[in-house]
């Protein structure tokens, strides 16, 4: 019989642990609706696909597939360095952004120590800081969905090892501005690491009160970056790292040895000589906004200016953003309502290509009347 002090198999912080949930794929939306057309703008994927450049590199790439990768992708780290004005040791690679907040988790955190960052923002640093066992203080975000540095400082105590950032935020789009964060990180003591992730930065780097968390050179941030967005390699999952020397080499220790993969590096690598492709897609997301707006404003429908490549839509209540996601999903536009995000009454769009947003805006024009907008 067993012992009733027994410890439990599952630590606690894993049983008790809501695990991040993905947006519906393609193929099971087709396989549950059969709908005439599919488009899929829940999950912020470069709906262009990626630069036409990747599959000639990855295939040969393939050709060494029976090899280990190269645990630090030197050949990619050098000229993301060089592009970053930076040197490659101060820059770590992982497969995704995700992997290296997972890393981030494994290298820096003390039994009770604590993170801080919003309440409405990225689900998955939230999932890995659980599954160390961190605790997570969530400061609300403003009324115009914003993170509120001056309360994320005000919660800083003797506890806090990190404080998390998404610049722009997922999923809302919104940004903190280049005075909020000097001021900020004039309260932020130096044994704080802050945590820049910085996924949307390609489409938001132009904005001109954007900052340009690596221009500062503070010693305890760390700004992540990732493929998976204006350069379409989702699907190959690799992002990056950038700090100080001291702070790389300690991630280097826990890191997963061999990510990202050698097709996943070839990859980037391609991508990142087509700059022509990048341009386009940021194109394709700025005026897909100013339609998606401007429809809205049709509508009289709320939604938050984003600075990245999707949209918050804000309806009134949960119910009515369950609703709307479901009906729009049976006729076949994916879209993420954000509950998980903690904001349960609004829905994220992806800015898609025309015949997408095409597509969103005939499917919204044929529910809504059956919806209480």
């Amino acid at each position: 019989m067993a012992d009733s002090n027994q410890r439990p198999l599952v630590p606690f912080n894993i049983r008790d642990l809501s695990p991040y949930v993905a947006g519906k794929t393609i193929a099971e939306v087709e396989k549950e609706y059969q709908p005439p057309q599919i488009s899929k703008l829940a999950s912020n994927e470069n709906r262009l696909g990626c630069s036409s450049n990747v599959k000639h590199e990855v295939v040969k790439a393939m050709q060494e597939i029976q090899d280990y990768p190269d645990p630090i992708a030197r050949q990619l780290r050098d000229v993301l360095a060089d592009l970053n004005n930076v040197n490659p040791e101060n820059i770590m690679i992982a497969a995704g952004s995700e992997s290296v907040i997972a890393n981030l988790c494994r290298t820096f955190f003390l039994n009770n120590e604590e993170t801080i960052t919003a309440d409405a923002t990225f689900v998955g640093f939230f999932v890995q800081a659980n599954i160390r066992g961190v605790s997570v203080k969530k400061v609300p975000v403003t009324e115009d969905y914003r993170f509120d540095l001056d309360a994320m400082a005000e919660a800083i105590t003797n506890r806090t090892k990190m404080v998390y950032i998404a610049n722009p935020n997922n999923p809302t789009g919104t940004y903190i501005t280049d005075s909020e964060f000097e001021r900020f990180m004039r309260k932020v003591p130096d044994d704080v690491l802050v945590i820049m992730d910085e996924a949307y930065f390609e489409y938001a780097k132009e904005v001109s009160d954007y900052p340009h968390s690596l221009d500062y050179g503070y010693d305890n941030v760390i700004t992540l970056r990732t493929f998976s967005k204006a350069y379409g390699l989702a699907g190959f999952r690799i992002g990056y790292a950038i700090a100080s020397e001291d702070i790389i080499a300690n991630m280097m220790k826990t890191k997963l040895t061999f990510e990202p993969t050698t097709p996943a590096q070839a990859a980037a690598l391609a991508a990142l000589g087509d700059q022509r492709f990048l341009k386009k897609s940021k194109d394709v997301v700025e005026k897909g906004k100013k339609r998606l707006y401007k429809f809205f404003e049709k509508h009289h429908v709320d939604y938050v200016p984003s600075i990245s490549n999707s949209v918050l839509m804000v309806l009134s209540t949960e119910k009515q953003a369950t609703d709307f996601t479901q009906a729009m999903l049976q006729e076949g536009v994916i879209l993420r309502q954000t509950n998980a995000f903690g904001l349960p009454n609004c829905v994220r769009i992806t800015v898609g290509r025309k015949k997408e947003m095409e597509h969103f805006e005939h499917s919204f024009e044929k529910v809504k009347n059956s919806l209480e907008f």
